[in-house]
C-alpha cells in the first residue's frame, strides 16, 4: 500500500505560527522532506526543528537559486523520483514548505507530477502577506476595498496597473526588483502607502515603514515584499 504525500505550510518563520496538524503530522511522518540552499542550511527545516525526531528519514532538497525555469524542473523531477520511491514503500512523506504550501509553494511543482498516481494532501500555513500584516498592525482590506497579490518579477505595465487598479497590493519576490518597485511606487503616489519587510518572523526580520529611507539602487534578499495599503486610521482614505 503506498503512502500518502503532504505539503505542510510552516509559516513564515516564527516557530510558534506553525499548525497542530502540521505539528502532528511532521512528528508522525516516515520521511521528511524539504529544500535546502547549497550550504545544506533549511530554513523551513530550523523552524520545524522542535517537531522532528529521531529514527526519520530526511530528504534534503537541493534548490540553486536560479531563474531559469529549466533549473527548477530538473530538480523537481529528480525530488519527485526520490519522493515516490518512498512512497511505493509505503512511507508517509512530509514536505516541509514555508508559508503555505500552495502559494509560491514548491509544493505544487512536485503536487503536479505525483497526485495523478498517489494520494496526496496539503495542510495550510500563514502566509508572509498575513504574516506582514499582522506585523504592521495594517488590515489588508477594510470595507469593499479590492486587493491582489503579484510577483515583483512582472513587467512595469503590470506592476503599475496592479498600482493603479487596487487598493491594497502584495508584491512578492521583491528583492531583486526593488529599485524598479520603489521607482513605480512614486511614479503611482503609493509611496505613502507602501512598506518593505524583509525574513518576517525571523530573528533578522526587518520592516521599513518609510521607503524613501531604501537605497535606490541597492538589491533586496529573496524572502522580501513590499505590503501597499493605506493606515486605518485614515478612515477617509480607506474607500467604503
Amino acid at each position: 500500500m503506498n503512502g500518502i504525500f503532504y505539503g505542510v505550510g510552516v509559516g513564515p518563520g516564527d516557530p510558534e505560527l506553525i499548525t497542530l496538524k502540521t505539528a502532528r503530522l511532521v512528528e508522525q511522518a516516515d520521511v521528511v522532506a524539504f529544500l535546502v540552499n547549497g550550504r545544506g542550511e533549511s530554513q523551513a527545516k530550523s523552524i520545524a526543528a522542535a517537531h522532528l525526531r529521531s529514527g526519520q528519514t530526511e530528504l534534503p532538497i537541493y534548490m540553486p537559486m536560479s531563474e531559469d525555469p529549466a533549473v527548477g524542473d530538473k530538480v523537481y523531477d529528480e525530488a519527485s523520483t526520490k519522493i515516490e520511491a518512498s512512497l511505493v514503500a509505503g512511507s508517509n512523506v512530509v514536505f516541509l514548505c514555508e508559508g503555505d504550501p500552495l502559494f509560491f509553494g514548491s509544493f505544487a511543482y512536485l503536487l503536479a507530477r505525483l497526485q495523478t498516481r498517489f494520494q496526496c494532501e496539503s495542510v495550510p500555513g500563514i502566509s508572509s502577506p498575513h504574516a506582514a500584516s499582522s506585523a504592521l498592525n495594517l488590515p489588508l482590506t477594510m470595507m469593499k476595498e479590492s486587493f491582489t497579490v503579484i510577483s515583483g518579477r512582472h513587467n512595469d505595465v503590470f506592476v503599475e496597473q496592479a498600482l493603479l487598479n487596487f487598493d491594497s497590493v502584495i508584491i512578492m519576490k521583491a528583492g531583486r526588483s526593488r529599485p524598479k518597485l520603489i521607482e513605480l511606487l512614486s511614479k503611482t503616489c503609493r509611496t505613502n502607502d507602501a512598506n518593505y519587510l524583509e525574513y518576517i518572523g525571523r530573528e533578522n526580520e526587518r520592516i521599513v515603514s518609510d521607503i524613501t529611507t531604501l537605497s535606490a539602487d541597492e538589491l533586496g534578499p529573496y524572502f522580501s515584499l513590499f505590503l501597499v495599503a493605506k493606515s486605518p486610521g485614515d478612515l477617509n482614505g480607506r474607500r467604503a
